[in-house]
């Protein structure tokens, strides 16, 4: 896959959490599915997910802004 990845961090139902990173467009796609019901597949830089969108709490994405340091 081409272009940048950001770090984005999904949380479902019971509490569990899904670590990825996704390019800009795949999370659109993502946000844009938010709501639905059923399943969605994207891909990530680790490979092929499917999410079950009735089971997701939250999704938070890192910023684009560059860091300097150990920030």
């Amino acid at each position: 896959m081409a272009g940048s990845h950001r770090r984005v961090t999904i949380g479902f139902q019971g509490g569990q959490v899904l670590a990825l990173r996704l390019t800009d467009k795949h999370l659109a796609e993502l946000e844009k599915a938010l709501g639905g019901e059923g399943w969605h597949a994207l891909e990530s830089e680790e490979g092929p997910v499917r999410l079950h969108l009735g089971q997701v709490v939250y999704v938070s994405a890192d910023s684009e802004e560059p860091r300097v340091g150990f920030g």
